[in-house]
């Protein structure tokens, strides 16, 4: 059977919370009796559970992360770079996803109202916004990754979405491409607006459709412009999802990619290596934005204030045979 803090309170002769203060390391217990615990500690084997000494000590070394569903397709990048940092600092990660709306959102302010975990680390999901400025408000530290509406009452760590679409728009450009079909996001979203404003910056276009972030927006919308005769000789999309769905749309037309049209996408998930063509596409750093969010929530953690301005990480052309 497991050995608990009342064993050893028992068979140290003292009570249960002197056993506390001393896995705690308070200054408030003598030497001889401090020594007398800890060799009863070590005689029972027993391991304190890192939660409870975390709880004694106001902290419960742990870190949570609230996320849209992790279906998204470069969720999974984001979360292992800032698991790998919380770990490595010797704190666990608690996993939110707003999976079920609202009765995820109930139990996840249950789990703040218990004090589950010290800060919090958000991609903004959907309806969440007010929860989480309420939950900062009253003292809860957190850091927004891809802010994506500009809140500049949090701390959070972002990526250079205007320069990622003027480079998309340099690129075509440059290959003669002077017709492009924008296809958007929600432009509720401020990524999507600086991507826009980075493209039109460089290569204007009164072609530009708003849609989901999602492969069969693209699809809808490039079946759409051909179905329209309205010509174009390029795409850029403001997720790899959305360029990966014209792709299809394009090819099932008869139009040869990048032959009649180029095509840009912007994250470099997985799956833009296995496009055919291969697709060119926006890198956006998305392990490093976790990563760094974590330190940043860690430092504060620690006693180090968040900065007032919005950490932003670059972006990269990535060329490959959609656009080359």
């Amino acid at each position: 059977m497991r050995v608990t803090i009342a064993d050893v309170a028992r068979a140290a002769g003292v009570s249960k919370t002197t056993v506390s203060r001393v896995l705690n390391t308070k200054a408030d217990v003598d030497a001889a009796t401090a020594a007398r615990v800890r060799e009863v500690i070590d005689s029972l084997g027993y391991v304190p559970s890192s939660g409870a000494v975390g709880l004694a000590r106001g902290r419960s070394r742990t870190v949570a992360m609230l996320t849209p569903p992790l279906t998204w397709p470069w969720m999974g990048e984001v979360l292992q770079g800032a698991a790998d940092t919380v770990e490595a600092a010797g704190y666990g990660l608690l996993l939110h996803t707003c999976n079920r709306g609202t009765a995820s959102i109930g139990h996840f302010t249950g789990q703040v109202s218990a004090r589950a975990f010290d800060g919090l680390l958000v991609v903004e999901p959907d309806n969440t916004l007010d929860t989480i400025t309420t939950l900062h408000r009253r003292g809860l530290p957190v850091v927004l990754i891809d802010d994506r509406g500009h809140h500049p009452e949090f701390p959070s760590v972002a990526t250079t979405n205007r320069e990622g679409g003027a480079s998309a728009a340099r690129h075509l450009a440059t290959a003669g491409r002077t017709r492009p079909l924008l296809l958007a996001g929600p432009t509720a979203f401020g990524c999507v607006r600086e991507r826009l404003d980075g493209f039109l910056g460089v290569l204007p276009t009164d072609l530009i459709t708003e849609g989901e972030l999602t492969e069969d927006s693209g699809r809808t919308a490039v079946t759409h412009a051909l179905a329209a005769n309205r010509p174009f000789d390029s795409v850029f999309a403001h997720n790899d999802l959305i360029a990966i769905g014209a792709i299809r749309a394009l090819r099932a037309a008869g139009r040869r990619v990048p032959d009649d049209v180029a095509v840009i996408g912007f994250d470099d998930i997985p799956a833009a290596r296995h496009t055919e063509p291969p697709l060119t596409t926006v890198r956006q750093p998305m392990r490093a934005m976790g990563e760094r969010a974590a330190r940043l929530l860690l430092r504060h953690l620690a006693g180090t204030p968040a900065p007032t301005d919005p950490v932003v990480l670059p972006t990269e052309l990535v060329i490959r045979a959609s656009a080359p």
